[in-house]
């Protein structure tokens, strides 16, 4: 049988069931179906980001997923203005030599 897969929507619905209704762990898994391993590690993502930590996997919350795309642009400009500063660098040193 193969690994299930959910979105991240009902995870951070199956989590809010302990986070924020006051639910047992073992309640939650047994109203949704899910296993204790990844209720226990929905419970503890769904705990660090109300806590305002980002986490590497796919963010549950919206303002932590709008970190994770804001991260994700920075980076991307950063590799972009990399790669401008070298192309500027090689540009310029062309000069120099067609100068000479």
């Amino acid at each position: 049988m193969g690994r299930r897969t959910f979105t991240k929507e009902f995870k951070r619905e199956a989590a809010g069931l302990v986070v924020d209704q006051g639910y047992s762990i073992a309640e939650a898994c047994r109203a949704t179906g899910v296993g204790s391993t990844a209720m226990s590690r929905w419970v503890k993502q769904l705990q660090g980001e109300y806590g305002g930590v980002t986490p590497k996997a796919q963010a549950l919350t919206p303002e932590q997923q709008r970190i994770q795309e804001l991260e994700e642009q920075v980076r991307k400009l950063e590799r972009e203005k990399s790669i401008l500063k070298k192309a500027t660098a090689l540009l310029m040193s062309d000069d120099l030599k067609s100068s000479r």
